[in-house]
């Protein structure tokens, strides 16, 4: 009896799996996105699934030797931040970012000096022409005779191009326009980035090439494709940033060689993009005082940052207020926006109330919201805000400052940068030797205000 032929359907959005079609994704509510897929590419799953045929013997953890992980550096300080110390070769690393954001300036950028320090790179592009990319490699500076551009977004042509030389690292931009000729499909379809990134992880790990990609990301942030992209590869960068700004901030949101928590930031220039120097200073001003304006300092990875929260508070001509946040988590304004109607009766239930983090920051710890606080008021009540003060703490439901951690580390970030004073909850146990540096301790808000 002939064995009955399995039929899977796949959306092209999500990379959902149904047994029949459907109008509607379960997963991604995408609609009319699910296609039938073809005995060759179901074999592909099958093999994608099955990295590993030998079957492997389980070892007791005492008698495993750990890894020693090798890194070269980029002679990129912000990218060698977020990576984890360098380079590791054989890893398998994924950027995304909206459309001219400025991956492929910054992957050039990072090739002209690896190729610089003697390595051998690939730069395959499947969007540009190897003309183009000149033109770019020119005004970037990376010229450079071990630095190798290929036009192609044919695998296969890749792959024997990787056979010709020994390249340490790939530069693939970007995974969307590849294809594979063992599969039908159209390039940047699901099964087609599925295909194309588990054969370059395969390459990767046999040959110890550092490989790079870029992916596109789709409405809602997401680095576009199926969810097992993530899972295949070593490293998840998100590079973000508006066109309009200068400044490029790159994030690590997976990372199996190191943290997670840090971030690069970068300067457009003239000369493309370049870590960012005297960071501290792009994110405030030390002008005039002027109201709902308040300065309080975050932590974003092992660095300690001054931001400037900024506060517009006025009459509303509408039954329900606008509440408005840039940087700043919405329902997080609008718990401390009660806080201050129930604790200090203030009647913001009459006005708009709008927050920005200045220098296109996204804070997402909650140490600025005394900050927050300061900011509104001092709208509301048109009075400035001293900017040699900086404000630090957590504010609770009780109207309770709390200690945040990291203390030492904010309170001498502001004191280099010239802040001369700082409301806190508690002053930290360890003694801070800062000169000319007042603390202020306000365990309550209403102590405050």
């Amino acid at each position: 009896m002939a064995k009955k032929k399995s039929i899977i359907f796949e959306c092209q959005h999500c990379g959902d799996q149904q047994q029949k079609w459907l109008g509607k994704c379960p997963s991604c509510g995408g609609w009319d996105s699910f296609v039938e897929l073809t005995t060759n590419q179901q074999e592909t799953l099958k093999n994608i699934s099955k990295v590993s045929t030998q079957a492997s013997k389980a070892t007791p953890i005492t008698q495993v030797e750990q890894d020693n992980i090798i890194r070269f550096s980029t002679s990129n300080d912000e990218f060698d931040l977020v990576l984890g110390g360098g380079v590791v070769p054989g890893s398998l690393t994924l950027i995304g970012g909206s459309p001219g954001v400025g991956k492929s300036t910054l992957l050039l950028k990072i090739a002209g000096n690896l190729a610089k320090s003697g390595k051998k790179v690939l730069y395959v592009s499947g969007e540009e022409s190897a003309g183009q990319i000149k033109m770019r490699a020119n005004r970037l500076d990376a010229n450079e005779d071990d630095l190798f551009l290929l036009s192609e977004i044919s695998l296969e042509a890749i792959n024997d191009e990787l056979l010709r030389q020994d390249y340490e690292i790939a530069i693939i931009d970007s995974i969307q326009t590849i294809y594979s000729d063992n599969l039908t499909s159209a390039p940047g379809s699901v099964s087609q980035v599925r295909e194309i990134t588990f054969q370059l992880m395969r390459k990767a790990k046999e040959s110890d090439i550092a490989m790079f990609i870029i992916g596109h990301i789709t409405k809602d942030g997401s680095i576009a494709g199926p969810r097992v992209l993530e899972h295949m590869v070593d490293t998840v960068l998100y590079f973000e940033g508006e066109n309009s700004k200068e400044l490029r901030m790159l994030r690590g949101f997976k990372n199996r060689f190191g943290s997670t928590r840090e971030i690069g930031i970068f300067e457009m220039t003239q000369n493309g993009l370049e870590s960012a120097k005297d960071i501290n200073r792009k994110f405030f001003t030390n002008t005039n005082s002027q109201s709902g304006s308040c300065l309080t300092v975050a932590i974003e990875g092992s660095r300690a940052l001054i931001l400037e929260v900024q506060a517009l508070v006025c009459d509303s001509n509408h039954p329900n207020p606008k509440r408005s946040a840039t940087g700043f988590d919405t329902n997080r304004l609008n718990m401390l926006l009660a806080l201050l109607e129930k604790k200090l009766d203030l009647p913001l239930n009459q006005y708009d109330v709008f927050i920005n983090i200045s220098g296109g920051m996204k804070v997402k710890e909650s140490s600025c919201d005394l900050a927050v606080i300061a900011a509104i008021i001092s709208s509301f009540r048109n009075r400035p805000i001293s900017k040699e003060s900086v404000f630090i703490g957590e504010v609770s439901l009780t109207g309770e400052i709390k200690d945040v951690h990291g203390m030492e580390t904010r309170l001498k970030e502001a004191s280099s940068q010239g802040i001369k004073k700082a409301i806190i909850s508690q002053k930290p146990k360890a003694k801070i030797n800062i000169k000319s540096f007042e603390v202020d301790e306000v365990p309550k808000m209403l102590e405050l205000f």
